[in-house]
Order: C-alpha cells, then sequence, then structure tokens
C-alpha cells in the first residue's frame, strides 16, 4: 500500500484487492467502526458483495490527552482498559468511570442516530470483517472483537488500512486473522498516513449505511 492513501475510498478498494479471497463465501458480514470507518467497509462490502453494518464502539480518552485512549467500551456494556496506560498516567477509577459514562451516552446517540429500529445482524455462525480507517493502540478494535466473541461469530477478522507493528501483532492474539496494508513505524497518528482524513460526519455514516442497506 503506497502511503500516504489518498483516501478512505482509495484505502476500501486496496482492503478489497487485498481480500478478494472472501468473496465467494456465504457467511460474510462486514462491520465498521464509525465513524471512520464506514467509507473504507462500504468499499469493502460492495466489492466482496456482503452485507454492511456497524460495530459502535467509544474510546476512552485519557485525561488531557483525548486522542489517547485508556480503553474503550461497545453496545453491551463491554469495557476494554489499557491497564498499563491508566496506571502510568494515574487515572482514578472515578476519572474512568466519569470518562466511560460520556462515551456511553455518545454511544448511545449514534445507535439511534445511524440505525433507528432496524434489527441488529445475527452475528453467530459468520464470518465477520471488523473495519476501520485504521488503528494505533488497538484499544477500540480489542473491545469490538471482545464484544463480538459473546455472540458466537465462526471467525473473526480485522480489516485496517495501516497500524503499527506491534498493535497488529496484539490483534492478531485476539482475532482469528488480520489484514492491515501498511505498518510505518514510527506510527504517532492514523491521520498521518492519508492525503485527505477529513473527518467523516454522522450524515456521510447514514447515507452510506441506507446505499448499502438497499443494495
Amino acid at each position: 500500500m503506497e502511503l500516504p492513501i489518498k483516501d478512505r475510498i482509495t484505502a476500501g478498494r486496496a482492503l478489497a484487492r487485498a481480500m478478494e479471497h472472501y468473496r465467494d463465501r456465504q457467511d460474510l458480514l462486514v462491520l465498521a467502526l464509525p465513524r471512520g470507518g464506514v467509507p473504507v467497509a462500504f468499499e469493502l462490502a460492495q466489492a466482496l458483495d456482503a452485507p454492511m453494518d456497524l460495530m459502535l464502539v467509544r474510546k476512552l480518552g485519557s485525561p488531557g490527552q483525548r486522542e489517547l485512549a485508556m480503553g474503550a467500551i461497545a453496545s453491551g456494556g463491554v469495557r476494554v482498559l489499557n491497564e498499563e496506560l491508566v496506571s502510568y498516567l494515574g487515572v482514578s477509577e472515578e476519572t474512568i468511570e466519569k470518562v466511560a459514562a460520556s462515551e456511553q451516552e455518545e454511544l448511545e446517540r449514534r445507535e439511534r442516530a445511524y440505525r433507528g429500529d432496524r434489527p441488529w445482524p445475527e452475528i453467530a455462525g459468520k464470518c465477520v470483517i471488523l473495519v476501520d480507517d485504521g488503528v494505533a493502540t488497538g484499544a477500540t478494535m480489542r473491545v469490538a472483537i471482545k464484544a463480538l466473541r459473546k455472540q458466537n461469530p465462526k471467525e473473526l477478522v480485522v480489516a485496517v488500512p495501516v497500524a503499527p507493528p506491534d498493535t497488529v501483532a496484539t490483534l492478531r492474539r485476539e482475532a482469528d486473522a488480520v489484514v492491515c496494508l501498511a505498518m510505518p513505524e514510527p506510527f504517532t497518528a492514523i491521520g498521518l498516513w492519508y492525503a485527505n482524513f477529513s473527518q467523516v460526519s454522522d450524515e456521510e455514516v447514514t447515507t452510506q449505511l441506507a446505499r448499502a442497506w438497499n443494495t
């Protein structure tokens, strides 16, 4: 994968080429981590002729460094903490709970805004491909994996355009497979590896979901 990546659409199409061998499977389900993972997942799902939906996860940002994930939460009350980072930063349990409560509100808002009353897809027995526009610490993806494991998928595959090597190694221990197109070092931040990393709006998410659900 040539860096920097032009945009998320380019990233999704590149992932689709790398994952062409999944196309003939009848048990596929592509789940996007919103918001940035949605345009990537849409391109992948279209190319693989697979249904697409969302995996709602919220990062727990560290105090004073919101982009530094000390953990994450997902629908169903699942939480993963980076205990080493929490200990290093000296974050109190009270602070963790306060951050988690705020992110839970946003998670529930996004559920209503993006999905409305649409029933959640069946996970059991499926080959689930979890997609984001990249991972840094991997906290968000790890909580998504943990939440999905409780629903008995046949296989869990992580698909991302770019990630640091150590995070990919961690994810390979927790997912059944990891597809990552580029693993630059030093990594620093996902946005550094995109030419266009503009924020994805709620409207773009709902528009692409509607397109996916109507095809």
